[in-house]
């Protein structure tokens, strides 16, 4: 499936947000559909509510395999975002909400029943050693069974995945150290400064239940507390 393009995603999730009900009528999702999601689901660039999550293989380098990101349907639940490691605005913020998430599972004894994916579309850049590095300074261990950092092998990959599949819009620009004006003081980075380019990007955290359908397309940076009370719904339901 080919999904819109950079400029077409910014147009089409414009009115999206991710406030909902529990119990409704789709048997495939347990939240509701979002009730300020303005666009038709088909219309959007990312998989929406009650969409499927997209069936892609990308290397996981810390882990030495290749890995579906439907690999825990079935299983448990999916967490997904899309970063790049130097990025000083929201990729830090999104990397914190996932590692929030697996403290808890940590903590609580459910790792096995939540797969946390944050891929990268700057595998340029984001080497093996970098997001290791990256990863451990948001405080998880990146080579846990339940958190797959994937990276595709070519920029042109990463396009054909992060944009084609799953809409997320990301454009190169000249320079490093800038971030087309997001801002976060969650979680950590690694050195912006360094490269000779930079992105301006979409943000997005995708919720699937253990299903493979999305309960939630979250497009700002989620605080870490609302995605662990969403997950927390979601499994409560199962």
């Amino acid at each position: 499936m080919q999904r819109r393009n950079f400029l077409r995603l910014a147009a089409a999730s414009a009115g999206g947000a991710v406030a909902g009900c529990l119990g409704g009528d789709d048997s495939n999702t347990v939240f509701d559909e979002p009730y300020l999601e303005q666009a038709n689901p088909e219309d959007l660039a990312y998989p929406a509510h009650g969409e499927e999550l997209p069936d892609v293989t990308l290397p996981a380098p810390l882990h030495d395999q290749e890995v579906s990101t439907r690999e825990f349907v079935g299983q448990g639940e999916t967490v997904m975002t899309f970063i790049y490691t130097r990025c000083p605005g929201p990729c830090p913020g999104m990397t914190a909400a996932l590692a929030h998430v697996f403290v808890d599972a940590t903590d609580q004894g459910y790792s096995d029943e939540v797969g946390l994916m944050p891929t990268t579309f700057d595998p340029k850049y984001d080497d093996e050693q970098r997001l290791r590095k990256f990863f451990e300074r948001n405080g998880v261990d990146p080579t846990a069974e339940n958190w797959l950092a994937l990276r595709p092998e070519t920029p042109e990959q990463a396009d054909e995945v992060v944009n084609g599949e799953f809409g997320v819009g990301f454009e190169r620009t000249p320079g490093g150290g800038g971030h087309g004006g997001h801002n976060t003081t969650q979680g950590e980075t690694l050195n912006p400064s360094e490269g000779d380019y930079d992105f301006t990007h979409v943000n997005l955290v995708l919720l699937a239940n253990r299903d493979g359908y999305v309960e939630r397309a979250y497009q700002e940076v989620p605080r870490p507390d609302e995605l662990l009370s969403d997950l927390q719904k979601v499994r409560d339901a199962y």
